[in-house]
């Protein structure tokens, strides 16, 4: 399976298994013999799905219970967490089995925006998603949906073949436009219920903006200026914090278009996402993916 993040409690970890493979042999083989690269060695199931595991930390194996779902590409995992005999997951989600990946070659980046459009409209679309994964159903009823927790819309049907048909709570969704590389105050929050995840903003792959989102009520808060590029946003928490939301968002933007100083570090309140303070550079900064925050 192609596993870039996964789903951590006190108690579970959670692996979600995507149609997207590496062929090993092609993998190990493709320079040196065929000369191919390594986007050449992934390959789409366009039956399989997606299957979730679920792994005991403390007795260390498996659940022998088998949660499927319709198929999409998963880069990343936003807080998973536990709930009165229930596992909430939060994913970013590519709706479909293929590889999105596919769509982001630099022969399509080099088109004009149109033809970028284009290729977003044909690719996996993006939505954030809640799982519910129930973990004791010993007497739980075929054809049943067995999430008895108030406040979400997702399902989970147990099958007369004993799989669990998953159906998600949509979080956030918009045509073409995504919400990706989340964050949460994780110091605080990893593995447990919490309201707030930031993120940056797709829009046509191209990101342009800053997010906030409120998982509860499906509220959003936006940063965006014109010909301004920011990477993931890294919260960080105030050191005499009293809610989840009380510090800073911090991403490196990149500001090509807009005069003398192509990049920044900008930083916003995590409240509102209003600026608080940006420091700018006279150098060119490259577009980046993660980052991270620590003290001195």
């Amino acid at each position: 399976m192609c596993l870039n993040s996964f789903g951590l409690t006190p108690n579970y970890i959670v692996f979600v298994e995507t149609p997207v493979k590496i062929n090993l042999l092609k993998f190990l083989s493709s320079w040196s013999l065929w000369g191919a690269n390594y986007m050449d060695c992934f390959e789409s199931n366009e039956s399989m799905g997606v299957w979730m595991h679920v792994a005991d930390k403390k007795r260390g194996k498996y659940l022998n219970i088998k949660y499927r779902t319709s198929p999409f590409n998963l880069f990343h995992h936003i807080n998973t967490y536990e709930d009165n005999g229930f596992l909430v997951v939060d994913l970013c989600t590519w709706k479909g089995y293929e590889f999105v990946y596919n769509y982001l070659y630099l022969a399509n980046l080099r088109e004009n925006w149109d033809e970028v459009k284009k290729n977003a409209q044909k690719a996996p679309q993006p939505e954030v998603r809640r799982y519910v994964l129930p973990l004791n159903i010993e007497k739980a009823d075929t054809g049943k949906n067995l999430i008895t927790l108030p406040n979400t819309t997702a399902t989970a049907i147990l099958r007369t073949d004993e799989t669990i048909w998953l159906e998600p709570e949509v979080i956030f969704s918009g045509p073409r436009q995504a919400f990706e590389f989340p964050q949460i105050n994780y110091t605080k929050y990893s593995g447990k219920p919490y309201t707030y995840a930031y993120g940056l903003g797709l829009n046509h792959f191209v990101p342009d903006r800053l997010c906030k989102m409120n998982v509860k009520t499906k509220e959003t808060w936006v940063w965006q200026e014109t010909d301004a590029y920011p990477s993931e946003p890294i919260f960080v928490s105030q050191p005499d914090a009293l809610e989840e939301d009380d510090g800073i968002i911090l991403s490196i933007v990149i500001s090509p278009g807009s005069g003398p100083k192509p990049a920044y570090l900008l930083i916003l309140s995590a409240k509102d996402m209003s600026e608080v303070a940006r420091a700018e550079v006279d150098i060119n900064i490259p577009v980046t993916f993660h980052g991270m925050f620590k003290r001195a």
